[in-house]
């Protein structure tokens, strides 16, 4: 009886504290959501003089005729493909190592994290001065170094062949902190005695982290690759600053093609339309990610 009424008497402070997030997830998430998917189905384009309309599906067709939106979507999935891995394992590497008892840990944990709390403004800018065309350009300059000189200077963000592999590296070198955190805590959180009895067993350095460090790290890898994912279709500052999604559009992303259709060129009702064929795209993605990951795990 008295865990009952303790139950109860919990529920509405627990409704209480979630208000706020609640709240903030109706006004910044579905209201959006939904006026964007209602405006996908409209006409709707700025200072033009034509009434508002409902045509159903014309803009998805629209859309997905347009041979940049498709480039768009490749260039998303190719820079998923490539830095969700890569930043993941690199963060792991990192996480690894951090977890480890070295002298100025804290140090290393912070320099790491830094870039993650630069604005992407700042570190789009900072990576352009890196990748300056020219033998002066530091990448240019650190590359002839490395290769003896056999490297020929080019100008990374106006070659199609490196433009998109240029905003990749800035990405990646930009958000490996946030997962090195989210990991190096999954990997703290795993028990000591695990590892001593594993010692004691004989296994090595790498037998316990093959049976050890990766099974237990699995949920927060997963999350991790989640949450990369998604912010991997939602690039954008970058490819505005570094490259305005040239050259010949090998850098262009969805969510640029959907700001230029909507600010640049006011085609709201096609902007919107992007947006939530975008969203349709994340989730497709993300539940196919996650049905793999449980048939793993029923597996094992």
């Amino acid at each position: 009886m008295a865990t009952g009424t303790c139950s109860k008497r919990s529920l509405p402070t627990g409704l209480l504290l979630s208000a706020p997030a609640l709240l903030g997830l109706l006004l910044f998430v579905a209201v959006p959501f939904t006026l964007a998917f209602l405006l996908s189905f409209t006409n709707l384009r700025l200072g033009s003089p034509l009434p508002l309309e409902w045509v159903g599906w014309e803009q998805y067709r629209r859309i997905f005729s347009d041979p940049a939106f498709l480039r768009a979507i490749a260039n998303n999935s190719l820079f998923a493909l490539f830095v969700v891995p890569l930043q993941t394992t690199a963060a792991l590497v990192l996480a690894l190592l951090l977890n480890r008892a070295l002298g100025a840990v804290k140090l290393f944990r912070t320099l790491f994290f830094l870039p993650v709390v630069f604005p992407l403004s700042l570190v789009a800018i900072v990576w352009m001065l890196i990748l300056a065309p020219g033998p002066n350009g530091m990448m240019n300059a650190a590359m002839e170094s490395l290769s003896l000189g056999a490297w020929e200077s080019r100008d990374f963000l106006r070659d199609p062949d490196w433009a998109l592999p240029a905003i990749m590296l800035t990405s990646i070198w930009q958000g490996v902190g946030f997962q090195m955190v989210i990991l190096l805590a999954g990997l703290q959180a795993i028990p000591r005695e695990l590892y001593e009895s594993a010692a004691i067993d004989g296994a090595g350095r790498g037998r316990q982290f093959l049976h050890i460090t990766l099974p237990q790290l699995r949920n927060t890898l997963i999350f991790v690759m989640l949450v990369t994912t998604m912010l991997a279709f939602r690039l954008f500052d970058q490819v505005q600053i570094m490259t305005q999604g040239g050259p010949l559009r090998a850098t262009t992303t969805v969510m640029f093609e959907a700001v230029q259709a909507a600010f640049t060129r006011q085609q709201v009702a096609k902007g919107a339309a992007m947006t939530v064929a975008l969203f349709g795209i994340v989730l497709i993605i993300t539940w196919i990610q996650r049905r793999i990951t449980r048939e793993d795990r029923e597996i094992a």
